[in-house]
């Protein structure tokens, strides 16, 4: 690996340091982002289309609330902010769950229920330092940071559970209880809906899912951040906070945050809800990970967590955001990419590749193709969650498929439908 440097006055330093650290893979977006920029993509170029973005657009759909353009900082919010995030924040977030999944329910979440951090991977890495010496079971395919998440904390032993392409990547109940008994799982970790392929958990799926969780003593940890991205049913937006029946007992862990489903990504705002003595490890391991999150924009964001702005907002992604999954699934088949799950959830469509030209049909050759066209995507082996590469050299079993996010405004899909449509027909 490349050597560090300790100090210019260190004569000798930089080959004494070097074995001292580790290169740590970059995931997905943060590759395809990387080799780009080496194509000579900048992020503020409209000559790119860059489909390979793990952000929604983030400006005014019509029927949404107003963006919020401004803030207050008060005196106050000069000083560190509780690790555990600020107090009304916390009662926001329960009182939104409440409202949105748990009406008529005796049992409610608090604020001890809740804990606020600086974005979904920290709130993630939180839960990963506080889960106790288990098997953690995660699926195939999965999101790309998974991997290493994963790998850095070494107390509990990650099991692969690979899903059927050939069924849509459907996981039903009973197979989740043969999982957990049959392999003697303390933890499952899921993203839903799924990133990548879009797959939903939801309705008597999801509860069924709950209530396996609770009778088998199996915490559940959902990543929930693209849950208002929902594509079939009425409320268009789905939790598993609506099954949970004790909001003490029950291990349901959920994960979200105002990246995704509020569309406001910069803001680095997320929440972890679960059982207060659970959200107590988490919080104790906030202490020593990152020490808690923005003061001023967690008061910013009380008013943002709010059931009514949920309901208005995921309405307005609905409309949006379905008319451009319509357009690239229809554009895209109109190529020659194939699914084997037209997307259910998400902003993203996971696109088989085995139909184009040779030398188009694997990711990373799509991918490199793609750039010369100006057209970023992500190849599909980044998905393939691998903690510490102890599968060796085999080949990923998603090495002929893509994702491609429909996650940019619509005309920045068109023109880069066009652009793929020009490299296809270039390689036919």
């Amino acid at each position: 690996m490349a050597s560090i440097s300790v100090g210019p006055a260190d004569e000798g330093a930089e080959t004494r340091t070097a074995g001292a650290f580790r290169p740590v893979p970059r995931t997905g977006v943060i590759y395809v982002t990387t080799e780009a920029e080496r194509a000579g993509y900048r992020p503020d170029d409209p000559d790119w289309c860059n489909l390979g973005q793990g952000q929604p657009e983030t400006g005014p759909l019509e029927g949404a609330p107003p963006r919020v353009e401004t803030m207050t900082v008060e005196p106050s919010d000069q000083d560190y902010a509780p690790v555990g995030g600020l107090p009304e924040l916390r009662e926001a977030v329960a009182e939104m769950y409440n409202a949105l999944y748990r009406r008529g329910r005796g049992s409610r979440y608090g604020p001890d229920n809740v804990a606020i951090c600086g974005g979904g991977r920290t709130a993630l890495m939180r839960a990963c330092a506080a889960i106790a010496p288990v098997h953690l079971g995660h699926f195939l395919p999965d999101y790309t940071a998974y991997t290493e998440l994963l790998d850095v904390f070494r107390r509990f032993l990650p099991i692969p559970i690979l899903l059927d392409p050939e069924r849509g990547y459907a996981f039903g109940v009973d197979e989740l209880r043969r999982e957990i008994t049959g392999r003697g799982l303390g933890a499952v970790l899921a993203s839903n809906p799924c990133n990548p392929t879009g797959r939903v958990v939801r309705d008597g799926l999801l509860e069924g899912w709950v209530r396996a969780a609770r009778e088998l003593d199996c915490a559940l940890l959902f990543d929930e951040f693209y849950s208002h991205y929902v594509w079939a049913g009425d409320a268009g937006h789905v939790s598993a906070a609506a099954y949970v029946e004790d909001v003490e007992r029950d291990p349901v862990v959920i994960v979200d945050g105002l990246t995704k489903n509020w569309r406001y990504p910069g803001w680095r705002v997320s929440w972890t809800l679960a059982p207060s003595r659970v959200i107590e490890a988490i919080v104790s391991a906030g202490s020593f990970l990152d020490g808690g999150g923005s003061r001023p924009v967690q008061r910013a964001a009380v008013a943002l967590v709010d059931a009514d702005h949920v309901r208005r907002e995921s309405a307005a992604i609905r409309r949006v955001f379905g008319e451009k999954r319509r357009r690239l699934l229809e554009g895209l088949r109109a190529l020659g990419v194939r699914f084997d799950l037209e997307p259910e959830g998400t902003f993203y469509a996971w696109g088989r590749l085995d139909a184009l030209p040779p030398s188009l049909r694997a990711g990373d050759e799509f991918f490199r193709a793609a750039l010369r066209h100006r057209v970023i995507v992500v190849p599909g082996e980044f998905f393939d969650v691998d903690p510490g590469r102890r599968r060796g050299g085999r080949p990923s079993r998603f090495r002929q498929y893509v994702r491609f996010s429909f996650g940019p405004r619509l005309p920045v899909l068109e023109t880069a439908l066009e652009r793929l449509g020009a490299m296809i027909a270039a390689a036919s």
